[in-house]
């Protein structure tokens, strides 16, 4: 039975138990709903990280209010639809209500109706996206808001009290390392499962073409601290991966205009010698000498729409001929933003993950609700039934020991280890992936791959001088790799 049937049998249960309970029914019916749905993923940082930004740039249009204000004061939702609509969720329970929106300069300006933001729940926008089919986004309030209220909602969505939190999985901006990531990061692992586990969260270096000052090899320096950050032991336990990304040059790859080309393509017809001096500077570059194309009003434009990298790597681009229509540049700017890389990241370790996050939730969610109410009859049977299929599915299996090698519980070579976290599906579920073969491989080669690496941990598990732990993992790897070779037969 797969995970999804595993979670449906247990809520199906649950709904029968909890019958004459009207409210904890209803909360049960939402988890069934929300195993039907898409994966949720959660955008969360510090304020003013860059995560409505980020969010703008993965649905591919301008939505979320990206100003210099704290612009999300409201955990909002973004979800696919055949319609616009934005509604308004009231904190004490009332029914939804559908809210009035415009759209000022792509993002969109939601009219509250007076009501304070303090009693919203929370926001849904309905908008069709191609994104959105695959993943829910939520917009989470920054942590550290000088507005105590606001900055506490990003800790209360992603671990409430009296429920299991609503996100499968996590994109969490940050800059550095602070003790206040760590704590929300903590949070979200805070479940069940006894420990933190990095597979359903990954973390995005924000604002990265910031890091180099705006240079051309700003995202390469990026990409150094990205990794040195990655290595720590404190985040290595917490999150997947890291990657560096320049938010508003991904936006702007993404909502790019023809004028915005035009203006570039003029800019990149004055000799370099000429122009640099004045992309030294933000304000340099906003009052730069008549002789330089553009008014000061459009070079401001140009300025909070690319910022200085984005100029400066257009320019670039544009002098050498790399691109020769609008289209061109904007698919550039999002490979070269690291917004595509992350993509990627999101299809390989969060969507080819679905089921099995999705399971994860539902059956962490019921065991909340089982726990709470534990004196009603047959909870504790549907309690023990949760336990035993989220200690021997074998899935659930590999996601305990990813986050037990990535937190250093298990003793072994670091190339073991590394082969071990990859043949568990850490860096994707596809068996090519598992194997460390190229994409393209045969079936046969994919088998002859498979075989080699299951003596491999084989020989392992039977020498006597590998650990207990060791051993352990090895044969949740060998599973995994039986599982490869019978899909292939």
């Amino acid at each position: 039975m797969i995970l999804t049937d595993q979670a449906s049998a247990v809520i199906a249960k649950s709904q029968e138990i909890f019958a004459s309970s009207p409210a904890i029914l209803e909360s049960i019916n939402l988890i069934e709903q929300r195993l039907e749905g898409p994966l949720r993923v959660a955008i969360a940082g510090k304020v003013k990280a860059g995560k409505s930004t980020l969010m703008n740039a993965l649905v591919g249009e301008r939505l979320a209010a990206t100003d210099v204000g704290e612009c999300t004061k409201v955990v909002t939702w973004y979800l696919d639809g055949h319609t616009y609509q934005v509604m308004l969720n009231p904190k004490d329970g009332s029914a939804p209500v559908q809210a009035r929106f415009h759209r000022d300069e792509g993002a969109l300006d939601i009219d509250l109706g007076g009501r304070p933001s303090t009693e919203i729940d929370r926001i849904e926008v309905t908008w069709p996206s191609k994104t959105l089919r695959q993943l829910t986004l939520i917009d989470t309030p920054g942590i550290d808001s000088l507005t105590e209220s606001i900055g506490t909602r990003a800790f209360e969505f992603l671990d409430p009290e009296d429920r299991a939190t609503p996100a499968d999985a996590v994109l969490y901006l940050m800059r550095h390392i602070h003790g206040s990531d760590l704590r929300l990061l903590e949070a979200f692992h805070d479940d069940s499962m006894a420990e933190p586990n990095p597979v359903n969260t990954v973390a995005v270096l924000s604002r990265a073409d910031e890091i180099g000052a705006g240079r051309l090899d700003s995202m390469a320096s990026s990409r150094r601290i990205a990794k040195r950050l990655g290595a720590d032991r404190r985040l290595k336990r917490l999150v997947q991966v890291i990657v560096p990304v320049a938010g508003l040059l991904a936006e702007t790859a993404a909502s790019l205009t023809e004028w915005e080309y035009k203006a570039l393509r003029e800019l990149a017809s004055v000799p370099p010698k000429s122009l640099e001096p004045h992309l030294l500077s933000a304000d340099r570059f906003i009052s730069a000498s008549p002789e330089i194309p553009l008014t000061s009003l459009e070079r401001e434009e140009l300025l909070g729409r690319f910022g200085l990298f984005g100029i400066r790597l257009s320019l670039a681009m544009l002098r050498r001929n790399v691109v020769e229509s609008s289209a061109e540049l904007a698919a550039e700017l999002g490979v070269r933003s690291g917004v595509s890389e992350l993509l990627d990241l999101l299809t390989t370790l969060f969507v080819e993950r679905t089921d099995v996050l999705k399971a994860r939730s539902a059956l962490l969610a019921i065991e909340t609700i089982c726990t709470d109410n534990s004196q009603i009859v047959g909870s504790q049977d549907l309690l023990l039934s949760i336990e035993e299929t989220l200690a021997g599915a074998h899935p659930f299996a590999e996601l305990r020991t990813i986050a037990e090698l990535r937190s250093d519980q298990i003793a072994g070579s670091d190339e073991d280890v590394a082969d071990l976290e990859r043949t568990l599906g850490s860096s994707g579920t596809m068996s090519s992936t598992r194997l460390g073969i190229d994409d393209s491989a045969s079936a046969s080669d994919i088998r002859d791959a498979a075989i080699t690496q299951l003596g491999r941990w084989q020989r392992l598990i039977e020498n006597p001088f590998t650990s207990q732990d060791l051993a352990t993992a090895a044969r949740v790897a060998v599973r995994s790799l039986e599982g490869i070779l019978a899909v292939g037969q």
